[in-house]
């Protein structure tokens, strides 16, 4: 795995930590038990590989069609 790949994986593992410790957590705080905790790894571990997923498509297609090096990256399809 190189360096970039595992920035990515940490900075949505925490993003996705961090999702879950404000919205989630502070339910399940006063039932959490066996169940509510492997719950709560599995969507963790599911919001993880979707942040990463579209943090690797994002930035891997900038990348391969080098629009950042070009200066042409625009947030619309409209040519001007």
């Amino acid at each position: 795995m190189t360096s970039d790949r595992a920035r990515r994986l940490v900075e949505s593992a925490c993003g996705a930590g961090l999702l879950l410790g404000i919205t989630a957590l502070p339910t399940a705080w006063r039932t959490l038990d066996g169940e509510v905790t492997a719950i709560l790894v599995g969507m963790l571990a599911a919001l993880t590989a979707a942040t990463y997923a579209l943090h690797a498509v994002t930035f891997d297609c900038l990348r391969l069609t080098a629009q950042r090096r070009k200066g042409n990256f625009s947030y619309t399809q409209r040519r001007e």
